[in-house]
């Protein structure tokens, strides 16, 4: 007849016997957490005594610690998130930009403030308090530190480290009304003459001559709405110039990580935003110079590159338009600053739910909050509409 399996955590009958002068052993099958069936034992110098040790040796086996027996409720915080990074790394689900940035807001957000407490000492009225107070500085610290924090207080209730997660109770976060910035037609148009001026290397002394790359960038920016990344990340099999509808396949974003060199990842910000996106002349003037420019490249080569060949990174492109703009004045206009000012007359002039698509959203929501520049005019045919409803007798 087979052995009766165990349940979990359980053992089964102990056994004593003497294994030379003086010394006894106890041994018994224990089930671990695993499922596994594993023989243990201990010795003593009596029976009795060798029983007792074995059972405090089962005492100190944790039922629900599949890789790190050593984390308790009374463990410090800091080894919860050592532990939550390495599950992080053997789930393997999320991509590297956003581990290495999850472990930069827990390490420079939230341990400071966590790191002389233990797991059980972390209720909820202190993970509010923490919240609110970081809010104070800074919505986005707060917004960052109340999601890592989140996820590692979770993954201790998953493996039955804690009983609940405190951050469940936490209230929410209230950011105060934004209005998104967005260029007139007549700034961008000195953004353009001041980046033209530039290039044009009138008064230029030393070091590389621009190459009429940052000109190029903006105004398909400004044609696709594109994300910094995303324009960069355009290669020479994107891009249809010669159809009847000129277009770019948005289909990649450049990523820059700390140590490491620059490289294309082969979609955009999220899987479902790769889009074509038909170009206005302006922007298919700007990549027909650019390839002109470029002269012979490959399917895979990069529309905007290095001298050597390497994709620019967003930061450079950033700096660049900073360093022109400000030397005519030009202060606070950001790449992102053109996204926004694409969305706002596709809105105006069509519908909400085009400017989502053309910005690669899922849902409109985001659109109309973080891209959408609201405009303070009514329409004035209400004037029209009170005047027939409310027109004065004339008797």
């Amino acid at each position: 007849m087979p052995r009766a399996r165990l349940p979990i955590g359980t053992f089964g009958e102990i056994t004593t016997r003497r294994v030379s002068s003086g010394r006894f052993e106890a041994r018994t099958r224990y089930r671990d957490w695993d499922g596994r069936s594993r023989q243990v034992q201990a010795t003593g110098s009596t029976a009795t005594a060798a029983e007792r040790a074995l059972k405090g040796k089962l005492a100190s086996r944790f039922l629900f610690q599949p890789t790190n027996a050593d984390l308790t409720p009374d463990s410090p915080f800091g080894d919860l998130v050592t532990y939550w990074l390495e599950d992080i790394d053997l789930e393997g689900r999320i991509s590297r930009t956003t581990r290495n940035l999850y472990e930069r807001n827990m390490r420079t957000l939230v341990t400071p403030a966590f790191e002389n407490l233990t797991l059980r000492e972390i209720g909820v009225a202190r993970c509010d308090r923490f919240i609110k107070q970081l809010a104070k500085l800074s919505y986005n610290r707060a917004k960052q530190a109340r999601v890592v924090l989140r996820l590692a207080l979770e993954l201790a209730v998953r493996h039955e480290i804690l009983p609940s997660n405190p951050m469940d109770h936490v209230s929410r976060l209230y950011r105060a009304p934004h209005i998104p910035d967005a260029l007139t037609a007549p700034e961008v148009n000195v953004i353009r003459a001041a980046i033209a001026q530039w290039e044009s290397a009138a008064g230029h002394i030393s070091g590389p001559k621009p190459d009429g790359q940052l000109g190029a960038i903006v105004e398909v920016m400004l044609g696709t709405s594109a994300r910094i990344g995303e324009v960069l990340a355009i290669r020479r099999r994107d891009i249809d110039i010669t159809g009847p509808v000129p277009s770019i396949r948005l289909a990649g974003t450049i990523v820059s990580r700390n140590g490491e060199q620059p490289f294309r990842q082969d979609h955009p910000k999220t899987a479902k935003s790769r889009r074509v996106v038909a170009l206005p002349t302006f922007a298919s003037d700007a990549v027909r110079r650019r390839l002109a420019n470029a002269g012979s490249m490959g399917l895979d080569d990069l529309l905007f590159q290095s001298r050597d060949g390497t994709p620019l990174t967003t930061a450079n492109v950033r700096r660049q338009l900073r360093q022109v703009l400000s030397g005519v004045g030009i202060d606070g206009v950001t790449p992102h600053m053109f996204r926004r000012t694409v969305a706002t007359p596709v809105n105006d002039n069509a519908s909400i739910e085009l400017a989502a698509e053309l910005l690669g959203h899922t849902d409109t929501r985001v659109t109309v909050m973080h891209y959408i520049q609201r405009s303070e005019l009514v329409n004035p045919a209400t004037a029209a509409l009170l005047d027939r409803a409310f027109a004065k007798d004339e008797g």
